[in-house]
């Protein structure tokens, strides 16, 4: 074995030690299709991100005519639709989503 190979070798191997230490795969190949399935996850996560800071702004408008109207901040009727809703959509810890993002949603005026 050559030197220069033998170097080619210890960079390839420090390579891809570090991709899939990073990842936690256990080839190259799994490491770059978790890279991306990742790049793809974080690109969800600030679009989900953007919706819900939305949602807050439209809640905010609503809970805004409700007291100027001379009504309560909060519409427990429809805060339990919306937690039905997730708890339809996404089981049990669709509940706890839903009642987070009330949580984010209430408190804004």
């Amino acid at each position: 074995m050559t030197t220069q190979t033998a170097t080619a070798e210890k960079t390839a191997a420090k390579t891809a030690g570090k991709t899939t230490e990073k990842t936690g795969a256990r080839t190259d190949e799994a490491a770059a299709l978790i890279g991306d399935a990742r790049e793809r996850i974080d690109a969800l996560d600030d679009r989900i991100i953007g919706l819900i800071q939305e949602r807050m702004a439209v809640s905010a408008v609503i809970q805004e005519a409700r007291i100027s109207s001379g009504g309560r901040r909060v519409n427990l009727n429809r805060e339990m639709e919306v937690l039905g809703h997730y708890r339809d959509a996404l089981g049990k810890p669709g509940t706890a989503i839903a009642m987070t993002m009330l949580e984010l949603c209430r408190g804004r005026i």
